[in-house]
């Protein structure tokens, strides 16, 4: 095989994250086997262990894969705002394009995490995602001018989770409604900060 072709064709690695995020996403974690997975990466189930050691490694990495795609398409859409209350309402914006997507399923942290049990390697890729989502509306909120921006950042993560389950269970696909939802809350977060300000 030339080394050109050679260089196009992904790793086995990347075939079995492949494999997996489809298959975990579109059916379950549990549901699905290594059998199954290393048939569709085409790949030996000898590969899946030794690059991963076990099928819950595999759905860590599967799970910590979707949280930096996630992240990414944030930062993407991000880049090209400037204004706090731009920028807050942007992860709305970027949550509704993945609710556009045709093999949108839900939240994969949360179905996997109704699967995980208590500190498994899933339950901890779930954590990292939380961590990284907090911090992410927690600094967001910061820097738009809330004294109590740990509190929007909570009412803003609420907002963003209903959002996932009324996509998934509602088929809301649109993200208006979440956007409309978290800039009302801003503004009620900036508004109180005019009030005090003025009492005092």
């Amino acid at each position: 095989m030339p080394a050109a072709v050679r260089a196009l064709k992904p790793t086995a690695r990347a075939r079995l994250l492949a494999a997996a995020d489809e298959l975990f996403y579109s059916e379950g974690i549990q549901t699905v086997g290594v059998d199954r997975v290393v048939e569709k990466a085409g790949v030996a189930k000898a590969s899946l262990y030794n690059l991963f050691g076990s099928k819950e490694a595999l759905v860590q990495a599967y799970l910590d894969a979707r949280t930096d795609a996630t992240r990414e398409q944030v930062e993407r859409t991000l880049t090209r705002l400037r204004t706090p209350r731009e920028r807050v309402l942007g992860v709305f914006e970027a949550q509704g394009e993945t609710f556009a997507q045709p093999n949108f399923n839900g939240s994969a942290h949360l179905r996997a995490g109704a699967e995980a049990q208590p500190d498994s390697l899933v339950e901890r890729a779930n954590d990292r995602y939380r961590q990284w989502l907090r911090t992410l509306f927690t600094d967001l909120a910061r820097a738009a001018g809330v004294a109590d921006y740990e509190g929007l950042a909570k009412q803003l993560r609420l907002v963003y989770d209903g959002a996932a389950v009324s996509a998934r269970m509602d088929r809301d696909w649109s993200a208006a409604t979440s956007t409309r939802a978290a800039a009302a809350l801003l503004d009620a977060a900036t508004q109180d900060e005019k009030g005090n300000v003025a009492e005092h």
